[in-house]
């Protein structure tokens, strides 16, 4: 008997208006379908209309489904962009609307900036530590300058591939691993 795959959602980590974030997203799940080794979904926090934490009594229902979703996955990967040195107020807010969801799973962390967004992903780093969030070693980090023409339209380097199928290899291999404590 074959072993089920894994669900994996790649977290869209900005939503502003103008945002290049599905556009990495997009290049990620590409990937993810070519390997067909888990089964990877776009998880947009825009699509939810999550409130900010502190202004909301915790029963909207973008909550409630942004938890369903979470939780119905097994890893993660962070498409995350870098403002003022950290991640974006949005991602920090969809991560704290969740706890137990987060628990015991995998993320990678995908990167973009004028400094391959790499402050960022130190952040998320430690935010995912505090959810019990595994985050893996391999880090693509994309740089505003050299992977996006006019700083809006992505156009990745070939040199990115290699980190990217390792990133996804080490999320696949925590994730099954991790999905084991959660039976």
């Amino acid at each position: 008997m074959a072993a089920e795959k894994l669900n994996i959602g790649i977290i869209i980590g900005s939503t502003r208006q103008g945002r290049v974030s599905p556009q990495v997203g997009a290049w990620v799940k590409g990937i993810t379908e070519e390997r067909g080794k888990a089964n990877y979904e776009i998880v947009d926090i825009a699509d939810y209309e999550l409130p900010f934490l502190g202004t909301t009594d915790g029963t909207e229902p973008g909550i409630a489904a942004w938890n369903e979703k979470l939780a119905s996955l097994d890893g993660f990967v962070f498409v995350v962009q870098e403002y003022n040195h950290s991640i974006t107020g949005a991602l920090k807010n969809a991560l704290d609307l969740a706890r137990e969801a987060w628990q015991n799973k995998a993320a990678g962390i995908v990167s973009y900036g004028s400094s391959g967004g790499t402050r960022a992903a130190e952040h998320l780093r430690g935010i995912c530590a505090e959810l019990s969030i595994a985050d893996v070693r391999t880090h693509p980090a994309l740089s505003l300058f050299v992977d996006f023409e006019n700083y809006s339209t992505f156009k990745p380097q070939a040199l990115h591939l290699n980190n990217l199928n390792t990133m996804l290899d080490e999320v696949e291999a925590w994730s099954g691993a991790l999905k084991t404590l959660r039976v």
